[in-house]
């Protein structure tokens, strides 16, 4: 009798531990569920042609490159955009305040990626009405990374801005400062990747 007991409470005791167990697992799955899908949903860029470094495909052709703009693609924008920027910095240039590499601003709002060689100076394969001003090159489009000789790796930062208005209402004339400030102005959210490049 006295064993029937000690069964039957010990077989009581694990089926809590048990059911215990098995709450403890589906409640670790929904929140690994769900983070996952906060992390899917976050406005993110991302580019099929760069890698850790850049490649003389997109070196600028002054540094023996083909200066060829990289293929870029985002996803999950924000409610409210209403167009884009893509703006590209190197931030290790000794010029105290970097150097402006590419600046191509009002993308209408349904794009989501600019093809690899997108950043020619005639702008013909992006979007209409799409405008690109002058990067410090002192040239409109892409211009690749040429960093000194010697000078150790320069830091090149992709980002693209969701942007709040349809148009920011500067042209191609506009310095790379001004272009700047409307873009951070009138930003909802942004995004970045950085590639690394060195001579």
């Amino acid at each position: 009798m006295k064993q029937c007991l000690i069964r039957k409470k010990l077989s009581n005791f694990f089926t809590i531990i048990f059911t215990t167990m098995k709450k403890i697992l589906v409640f670790c799955v929904i929140c690994v569920i769900n983070f996952s899908t906060m992390q899917a949903q976050t406005f993110t860029l991302s580019s099929k042609d760069l890698g850790g470094q850049f490649t003389l495909d997109h070196v600028f052709t002054g540094c023996g490159g083909k200066n060829i703009s990289p293929e870029l693609h985002w996803s999950n924008a924000p409610a409210g955009t209403k167009s884009f920027a893509v703006l590209m910095h190197d931030e290790s240039a000794p010029t105290g305040s970097g150097w402006w590499h590419w600046l191509v601003f009002d993308l209408p709002s349904n794009t989501t990626n600019l093809p690899s060689g997108a950043g020619t100076a005639d702008g013909k394969n992006l979007p209409a009405k799409a405008i690109q001003a002058n990067t410090d090159y002192g040239t409109a489009g892409y211009g690749g990374p040429c960093p000194p000789e010697g000078h150790g790796w320069h830091k090149y930062t992709f980002t693209v801005y969701a942007l709040n208005v349809d148009k920011l209402g500067i042209d191609a004339k506009a310095n790379a400062a001004t272009v700047g400030f409307m873009v951070n102005a009138n930003t909802i959210e942004k995004a970045s990747i950085v590639a690394y490049y060195k001579r």
